[in-house]
Formats: structure tokens, C-alpha cells, sequence
């Protein structure tokens, strides 16, 4: 009688198939989807049209340092570099909230989804456009950003570039209507100014300002900039699942400012798809979900 012979079973072996996958489908290695696996949320998107972001933050933890300075010098180029860097860093994603039963009630086109839009950069760039132009005081130095893109960290750079990002930001609390119309502006003083770098970019944003659709990504740069300044603040970033103090989960997908200070509220997405806004106090993230971003090093 001839028995039949079994593989012995190995502990996690599908936990390591799975990362064998993954690491395969991203080109990394296995350490680093191990741990991109270890710590996606829970409740966002496993839909491989993500994969993109995970790879991008796995490739962003891998850079030399002298990559990393070249992506600091871009990210203190105000306004196209930076529009640019906080745009690449900040890719779509997806995240869901789940209801009691755990189904996610977030599909489709009822998916809540974060840093969205085709022209984000543009409407960043518009943005740090009208500041250069009504508020230059608000504006690192050329030296003092210079100096703090050698250090390669953009944590650094984020720092420097607060208040700019933070007025940037405001600007979107606005009237939507008048500030098209200050970016207009801005444009044409831009263009006629004597400062040839900043010249340069309001023709080039001048173009894309009037031959794009930007409404679309008004939203996502805003998260975008909510994103950059709420570590700083002790902020909950846009992408997070958050536990509520009435109870439920949410997902942040906006957060309130005053000229200075912490976050005075947020707006999050609830079960059922509405959004609502709630107090500073009332978001609480859940274990394990940190905001869906790329890491800045």
C-alpha cells in the first residue's frame, strides 16, 4: 500500500506568497512589500489600480541621498517645483469606511477618494502664483530656501515652506469665483514683472490656466495641502480612517484652518456616502490607519 505524501505545512506560507506577489507586481524587494502590506490601513483599496501608490512610496524610501536633495531642490522651487513635488507625493487613493458588518460602503462611484484631479499641480502652482505676486512677505527667502534644499529632508522643506503652503490654502476657503479672477490677475502681473523665474512660470501656468478644466481638481489640491500641514499641527491628514466621538468610522477628507494654529475642525466622509463636518476633538484615527501617504524622508 503506497501512501500518500503530503507537504508539510509551513506556517504563513500564504502571508509570504502574498508578499512574494506583491514585491513582484511593484519591483521591490521583499522587505519592503512586507512591509507596505504590514501597514496598509485597514479598509483601503487592495484594487491593484493602487499598486501605483504603493510603489511610488516603496521607491521614495529607497532614494540615495543625492536624490533625495534633487527632490528637496524642486520642492523649494516655488511655484512650479514645489506644485509639482506636493503633487507626486501626494498620488490618488482610494479608501473606504466600513459599515457594522464590515462591507465596505464606499464603491464605485461612491468610492471616497482622496488627492484626486488631473490638474492638481496647476491649481497649486495658480495658487503660490497669487501669493508671490499680493503677499511676497509670505514667502521663504530665496536664500533660506536654498540653504534648507541641501539638507535633503523634506520635512525641512515642509517647515520653510509653511506659510506659504498655509496661505496657499486659505486662498481655497475663498470665493471661488474671486479668486480666479485674483489668479488672473496675478498672471498678468506676473508676466509683465521684472523677476524672470517667476516670469517664466505664470506664462507657462497662464497657458494650462486657460485651456484646462480645473474645477475637477480644486478638491485634491486642497487635500494636498491639508496633508503637507497637518503633521506639524498634530493634525489628522485627509485618507484617514478616523473613529468618531458619537460613534462609527469616517474617513477624513478635509481639514479646517485659521490663519495659525492647530486644525479647527475636519470634514469627513461617513456610512452612506455624505460628508459632515465635526470638531477637532471628535476624529480619533483608528489602530494601524496612518494617513495613505508617500513618507517624506
Amino acid at each position: 500500500m503506497t501512501r500518500d505524501k503530503h507537504r508539510s505545512p509551513v506556517p504563513d506560507r500564504a502571508r509570504r506568497r502574498a508578499i512574494r506577489a506583491h514585491a513582484a507586481r511593484l519591483g521591490v524587494s521583499y522587505s519592503v512589500a512586507a512591509r507596505l502590506l504590514r501597514t496598509r490601513p485597514p479598509g483601503f483599496s487592495t484594487d491593484p489600480a493602487d499598486d501605483h501608490r504603493a510603489w511610488l512610496s516603496a521607491a521614495r524610501e529607497r532614494r540615495r541621498f543625492a536624490v533625495r536633495v534633487t527632490d528637496t531642490r524642486r520642492a523649494a522651487d516655488l511655484p512650479l517645483g514645489r506644485a509639482g513635488h506636493l503633487t507626486e507625493r501626494f498620488p490618488p487613493v482610494r479608501a473606504a469606511v466600513e459599515s457594522a458588518d464590515r462591507a465596505a460602503v464606499f464603491d464605485g462611484a461612491d468610492r471616497a477618494t482622496v488627492f484626486d484631479g488631473a490638474d492638481r499641480a496647476t491649481v497649486l502652482g495658480l495658487l503660490y502664483t497669487v501669493l508671490a505676486v499680493e503677499s511676497p512677505d509670505v514667502l521663504p527667502s530665496p536664500a533660506e530656501l536654498a540653504w534648507v534644499a541641501e539638507l535633503g529632508e523634506e520635512d525641512a522643506v515642509d517647515v520653510a515652506c509653511a506659510g506659504p503652503d498655509r496661505a496657499a490654502r486659505l486662498l481655497l476657503d475663498g470665493d471661488r469665483w474671486r479668486l480666479w479672477t485674483r489668479v488672473e490677475a496675478a498672471l498678468a502681473a506676473a508676466v509683465a514683472g521684472t523677476d524672470r523665474r517667476l516670469r517664466d512660470a505664470a506664462r507657462t501656468l497662464d497657458g494650462e490656466f486657460r485651456t484646462v478644466v480645473l474645477r475637477h481638481s480644486v478638491a485634491g489640491a486642497r487635500q494636498i495641502l491639508d496633508a503637507v500641514l497637518a503633521p506639524a499641527e498634530h493634525g489628522t491628514a485627509p485618507g484617514t480612517r478616523v473613529r468618531l466621538a458619537g460613534g462609527g468610522d469616517a474617513v477624513v477628507v478635509g481639514v479646517r484652518w485659521t490663519v495659525s494654529g492647530p486644525p479647527t475642525g475636519y470634514e469627513v466622509r461617513v456610512a452612506g456616502g455624505s460628508t459632515v463636518p465635526v470638531g477637532p476633538d471628535d476624529v480619533e484615527p483608528l489602530p494601524g490607519a496612518t494617513a495613505p501617504v508617500s513618507p517624506a524622508r
